[in-house]
């Protein structure tokens, strides 16, 4: 075992030392106002040579993972406190991670399967490459949950600048640091495994995302995205409302997250609430978002990224979606004539699945989409995307034909003698067989 420690602590000098000399050689000024350098904070998590060899070899691995996790997490930061980082050093650093890995595996394959059985997961079954993040999840989670929390605002407090005092304490800094570090170590596992470990990444994410800061907020709520997609709603357990809760708390948040928020709590909210479209939960969720875009509906950020990441809760609410019709309509209405090519197919596509879930039943708003897609139609000359543009409102229109039947055609009637729809009524008409064939086998498998 001693020339295991020893081997290891050789191999962890060796591969830190091409990591400390790009480090040296980067030029670094700590943001104007920053409290904290984050170049100091990495050196000396790596070991050199003068360093003896630490009987201690499980601090020694978790300073390095430490280092290894911020220099990569920086690959996907504009962050100021990491944006200084050159590409290459956060490349090399997730190799030498990788490199650690396998060869820990090696010299402590026994120790190593022990602890992760200990998690309850089957060490043979995880991959190599994962083995040392998942041993290391109990030692670290705790301490980054920690330095997250130091910067974080207690809600005992009353009075005075919260933000100010919080960060007076402890610079925020620590706190996007220690973010980072912690989704980088959370999404580093995937489906099947990540299930056993919620209980350990749950608290941490929950205590990012209840942070004030939106650059710890948004690690949060990226770590949590990434644990909708990997595990299942019995591995959330009983985080389910809790976790729930802090998605509605932070859907009013700043721009620069947003996104992350609309996906997060989508994801969620269908991944615990699956089979239960009436849940309170859905209609709390909707009712929050919908009223924060009411209350900036030229927000192209907001409302491009709620369309591109609401289709999961509108299929799994279905038919409940009509209820949500008044507040959801005028949006749409809206955002149908938007400038850009973005939105506007966006807004085309969630028609359709509004109108598959719920066959647009009960509803007054007929006419008026008729009217408004007709004059979409027109506009979409200007279009870069004319032609895609198009398509989906004549498929729209035959959806609408073929549920809504005479409504339709009344609404459709005022329309069909306009020269500048002329195509659009050839094929609803029949005239256009081969379109109408082939628009009503593309909407069937949309």
């Amino acid at each position: 075992m001693s020339n295991s420690f020893t081997d290891l602590h050789h191999l962890l000098i060796q591969l830190s030392e091409p990591i400390a000399e790009s480090l040296a050689k980067t030029n670094y000024a700590p943001p104007e106002g920053s409290q904290i350098s984050v170049k100091a904070l990495i050196e000396p998590l790596l070991p050199h040579k003068a360093s003896p060899p630490n009987p201690n070899v499980d601090a020694s691995v978790k300073d390095f993972a430490l280092a290894c996790a911020l220099l990569s997490s920086s690959h996907s930061s504009t962050h100021d406190l990491l944006s200084w980082i050159p590409e290459n050093l956060s490349t090399s650093a997730n190799s030498a991670f990788r490199e650690l890995s396998k060869a820990y595996c090696v010299a402590f394959g026994e120790r190593n399967a022990k602890r992760i059985g200990e998690l309850g997961l089957d060490c043979g079954s995880v991959p190599e490459e994962q083995r040392l993040v998942v041993e290391l999840m109990p030692e670290v989670m705790p301490l980054l949950k920690e330095r997250i929390k130091e910067s974080s605002i207690d809600k005992a407090d009353e009075g005075g600048d919260e933000v100010s005092a919080a960060s007076a304490r402890v610079p925020v800094g620590f706190a996007i640091v220690a973010a980072y570090q912690f989704r980088w170590f959370a999404t580093q596992v995937d489906y099947p495994h990540l299930g056993k470990l919620c209980a350990l990444v749950i608290p941490c994410a929950l205590t990012a995302v209840d942070h004030w800061s939106p650059d710890v907020k948004g690690q949060g709520m990226i770590s949590f995205i990434h644990l909708a997609k990997n595990v299942s709603a019995v591995e959330l357990g009983s985080y389910g409302d809790v976790i729930l809760d802090a998605c509605c708390q932070n859907i009013a948040s700043s721009d620069e997250i947003w996104h992350h928020v609309v996906e997060m709590s989508t994801l969620l909210v269908t991944c615990i609430q699956s089979g239960n479209p009436r849940s309170p939960w859905f209609e709390r969720m909707l009712n929050e978002m919908l009223s924060h875009l009411e209350r900036q509906p030229r927000d192209k950020e907001r409302r491009v990224a709620w369309l591109k990441y609401i289709e999961p809760l509108l299929s799994a609410v279905g038919l409940v979606l009509l209820a949500h019709f008044r507040r959801i309509f005028p949006l749409i209405l809206k955002w149908m004539h938007a400038d850009d090519d973005e939105t506007v197919l966006l807004v085309l596509e969630r028609i359709q699945t509004i109108l598959k879930l719920t066959w647009i039943r009960n509803t007054p708003y007929i006419g008026r989409l008729v009217d408004e897609l007709t004059i979409l139609y027109k506009e979409a000359a200007m279009k870069r995307a004319r032609e895609e543009v198009r398509m989906h409102i004549l498929q729209i229109l035959i959806l609408l034909q073929q549920c809504k039947g005479m409504q339709f055609e009344a609404a459709w009637g005022k329309h069909k003698d306009d020269p500048n729809l002329a195509n659009l009524e050839s094929s609803l008409s029949g005239r256009g067989t081969a379109t109408v064939k082939t628009m009503l086998f593309i909407t069937a498998h949309l």
